[in-house]
């Protein structure tokens, strides 16, 4: 979308930069409509990025002139997102204002921008007292309006294939009901608002312009959802649909009915398979995985251990009255125990920088625990665990847990982790091969907990059995140094009483 010449009186806010190299964010919903009077930070829109939905605030009062992006849509950093009506205030002191700036004046330097929630970059607020539920939502509690462009804006984006997706029209433009369904077809399926075209190979582009396809409307097969030219001939344009008469004749009645398929534009039969977006977590967390597996060799190993004796700790602690009020569970003991290791091998708490062609070592950790969610799996870490005691572990890891579910994990909880632990036997799961996350270089995984039969002094006996699993950057970690961790962290487990040698 390019800048235009705006009112003297008309401000503009822009998509703050989010850090952590983030260079978008989706639009989960607007709490405003065009007309609505604003009062200054108040909550207009929520994003969701780093697997949080975030509120933004309105960095300034006034009335709402346009929404310039609908829920859903991915929008870059720098991107206008809403222009307000302040009669009262220049438009140059007002664009100085949490991120705020208007067309054509060149940004504020050292500006800041801060989100509700996020705080100043390196602040450290304790999460216990912090107000989460004003800044971080979830999703059911998101409450989608409208998007309505101005009347009165007069710009247009070309009609073409590499146009941005919001256009406005005046009242007294000639539209054809053709016209009309494809600009609802459009604003419903086409995405990002700042995307000037769809990823697409230069061979499929080329015969999507000869056979006069628009390539925002067909799924891609390609590396990271590129069309390719295998898609571009499974396609059709928008403004002819195929239809079942243009297609071969019929098989047998028996064959599902063919239909057309409106989030890609093909022909499929029904009943047969149903296409999900990508976005928010999921579109993350993807990400996230294809980096992992692609930029880091990894290897795995595991060890099977007895952990009878923790189980009868865990009995004993859940009984005393340090741990009342709390849910104490193995992954605390695997936990602390992994804690206790790692300060014998810190070089396990380390990352690649891959830039700087160098190897960082971190003294501190901040321990990441793998949670399920219904909107996907986030991890958020706990700050600082190294120096935290049992109790305070299992009330951190309670704590996020509870909130990552719950959807009110904020952006601080979920970046910044050093080393990382899954917990697959909660799902009734041995052992699993879990992928390193990037920025780190190891990731613990936790099998269930079962009773077994298990050679025990030298007799056969019923003892509690678990399998653990550690995935590695085999770059700065070798076979050797991995195996040392792991039956470092298995014997404490085995016999946790010597971790009172540890701590």
């Amino acid at each position: 979308m390019e800048d235009r010449a705006l009112p003297g009186n008309v401000l503009e806010f822009r998509l703050p930069d989010l850090g952590e190299g983030l260079a978008d964010a989706e639009l989960v919903s607007w709490s405003v409509e065009v007309g609505d009077a604003v009062e200054l930070n108040q909550t207009i829109a929520e994003v969701e990025t780093a697997k949080a939905v975030v509120a933004l605030p309105s960095p300034f009062a006034g009335q709402v002139v346009e929404l310039l992006a609908r829920p859903g849509e991915t929008v870059l950093v720098g991107a206008p997102l809403i222009r307000v009506r302040n009669e009262d205030a220049q438009a140059g002191q007002e664009s100085a204002a949490n991120g705020a700036e208007v067309p054509g004046d060149a940004p504020g330097a050292g500006r800041t921008a801060v989100l509700v929630g996020y705080g100043p970059e390196g602040e450290t607020v304790s999460r216990r007292r912090r107000p989460a539920a004003a800044s971080v939502v979830t999703e059911s509690d998101s409450t989608q309006r409208p998007v309505v462009a101005s009347e009165s804006a007069d710009r247009a984006a070309p009609d073409n294939t590499e146009s941005p997706a919001v256009q406005s029209v005046s009242k007294d433009t000639a539209r054809t009901p053709e016209d009309e369904a494809k600009e609802d077809f459009s604003r419903n399926t086409r995405s990002p608002l700042t995307t000037t075209r769809a990823a697409a190979t230069p061979a499929a582009r080329r015969l999507a312009r000869e056979l006069g396809i628009d390539l925002w409307f067909v799924a891609g097969s390609g590396p990271d959802g590129a069309v390719t030219v295998e898609d571009v001939r499974g396609a059709v344009p928008v403004s002819q649909p195929r239809t079942l008469a243009s297609q071969p004749q019929a098989a047998p009645a028996t064959t599902a009915p063919a239909v057309t398929d409106p989030d890609a534009g093909l022909i499929r039969p029904a009943a047969r398979e149903v296409r999900t977006p990508v976005s928010g977590i999921r579109k993350r967390t993807a990400a996230a995985m294809l980096a992992s597996a692609r930029t880091i060799p990894q290897a795995s190993t595991f060890v099977t251990l007895d952990v009878t004796a923790s189980m009868e700790l865990l009995d004993h602690l859940r009984s005393t009255k340090s741990f009342a009020g709390l849910t104490l569970t193995p992954l605390a003991l695997v936990a602390k125990s992994a804690l206790a290791a790692l300060s014998e091998f810190p070089e396990i708490n380390t990352y690649w920088d891959e830039a700087n062609q160098e190897i960082v070592t971190k003294h501190y950790v901040n321990l990441g625990i793998a949670v399920a969610t219904d909107r996907g799996l986030l991890v958020p870490n706990v700050k600082e665990a190294q120096s935290l005691s049992l109790r305070d572990l299992t009330r951190e890891i309670g704590w996020l847990a509870e909130t990552a579910r719950s959807g009110g994990a904020s952006p601080t909880d979920l970046r910044g982790g050093t080393f990382t632990i899954t917990n697959v036997g909660v799902f009734g799961v041995d052992t699993g091969v879990p992928l390193v996350n990037p920025g780190e270089a190891a990731i613990l995984c936790l099998g269930s907990i079962r009773k077994r039969p298990w050679v025990f002094r030298d007799e056969l006996a019923i003892r509690w059995v678990t399998t653990l699993g550690i995935s590695f950057d085999h770059r700065m970690i070798d076979g050797e140094l991995a195996s040392r961790f792991l039956a470092t962290t298995a014997s404490l487990l085995e016999d946790p009483l010597t971790l009172l040698s540890r701590i």
